[in-house]
């Protein structure tokens, strides 16, 4: 069965900057648009950045400027680096995509498990 795998997370303190990294576990025929989205306690999932197949990228408000979503076609994985980390960059971030199984698949929508970003002042 087919699995986002999350990597990267970690202690990192306000001001540093971290790199998510982000692949499927197995053999796909394609991923479509990939995005990390993250949860803080107490609030709900928020999309942080999202990069389309022809990678487009949209950012939140709360990471633009700090935040650089990117991809690997060829290693069908996804990227984010934030720089200038602040305290409320704190969460579990989430990778999300599309992804095609076989050529005759259509896409669905994958999770990973979340990786723990804490950032400390």
């Amino acid at each position: 069965q087919v699995q986002l795998v999350e990597s990267g997370g970690g202690l990192v303190q306000a001001g540093g900057s971290l790199r998510l990294s982000c692949a499927p576990s197995g053999v796909v025929f394609r991923v479509n648009d990939m995005g990390w989205y993250r949860q803080a306690p107490g609030k709900q999932r928020e999309l942080v950045a999202s990069i389309t197949a022809d990678s487009s990228t949209n950012y939140a408000d709360s990471v633009k400027g700090r935040a650089t979503i990117s991809r690997d076609n060829a290693k069908k994985s996804v990227y984010l680096q934030i720089n200038s980390l602040k305290a409320e960059d704190t969460a579990v971030y989430y990778c999300n995509a599309v992804i095609r199984l076989g050529i005759a698949s259509s896409g669905r929508n994958y999770w990973g498990r979340g990786t723990q970003v804490t950032v400390s002042s």
